[in-house]
């Protein structure tokens, strides 16, 4: 009795979850495309700015990155990637990217059987590639304007639209409706931690793109903006040449 009370108020949720944001997509604005750097904020965002150098250990060699066994940080990347695949599924079907939606099903479904709940990314080995979305994109091509300039602890860089994204991504992921507490959270955690992990192996790369100007702030907002637009873009074939200063 429970367990089917629990499945009706998850599919009741969810059910709700698609109503509404469906209705909020067919009352989108046309988008306006940014162009300056809107940034309200920037004497909070400049204090955030310098914790999230000292936490991803800039400067000084990635110290976090080197202590945590490479194996591990490989298995915490792919638990973080497999266990975010059903609330990419959603934010691709909401956007109506149908064939974005088949490979995050596929993927969540060969790495939660033949890759160890996640662990291993057996669906790369079945040449399924990669694909990643999320809610603050959904907002783009519903129409949502970028908004103010962010930086969030640890995670870093954002607008005012994704970080509206990542408060509604806390509850598009269907596995937190379907799992049981502290399981539920384990993807939440990963993905930090990975997140964590992955800025600092490229602490060393940062600190020469961000200290090697005199405004290291101003050089990672220009850096962030640029990438997230062009990215954003290049779904309406818009897109301009871009290269990533912090690419391996």
């Amino acid at each position: 009795m429970i367990n089917t009370f629990r499945s009706a108020k998850t599919l009741r949720n969810l059910t709700m979850l698609v109503l509404v944001t469906g209705l909020a997509a067919c009352s989108g604005a046309p988008r306006i495309e940014p162009t300056g750097i809107n940034d309200p904020h920037e004497q909070n965002n400049r204090k955030v700015h310098a914790f999230n150098k000292k936490v991803a250990g800039s400067g000084n060699g990635g110290g976090l990155a080197k202590a945590v066994p490479v194996e591990f940080q490989t298995i915490i990347h792919n638990v973080a990637e497999n266990m975010s695949m059903p609330q990419v599924a959603v934010n691709s079907f909401l956007q109506g990217d149908i064939q974005g939606f088949g490979l995050a099903t596929s993927r969540f479904a060969i790495n939660s059987v033949l890759g160890f709940a996640g662990m291993v990314d057996a669906a790369s080995e079945f040449k399924v590639p990669e694909h990643d979305t999320d809610f603050g994109e959904t907002l783009y091509v519903w129409g949502v304007g970028e908004g103010a300039y962010y930086e969030l602890p640890i995670i870093g860089p954002s607008t005012g639209r994704d970080v509206a994204g990542r408060v509604v991504d806390l509850f598009t992921n269907p596995l937190s409706y379907a799992l049981e507490s502290p399981e539920k959270y384990v993807g939440t955690a990963a993905k930090l931690t990975d997140r964590v992990l992955k800025n600092s192996r490229r602490s060393d790369m940062i600190s020469d793109v961000l200290d090697g100007s005199t405004d290291s702030y101003a050089q990672a907002r220009l850096i962030y903006l640029q990438k997230r637009r062009y990215e954003l873009a290049s779904r309406t074939g818009t897109m301009a040449t871009y290269d990533d200063p912090y690419a391996n």
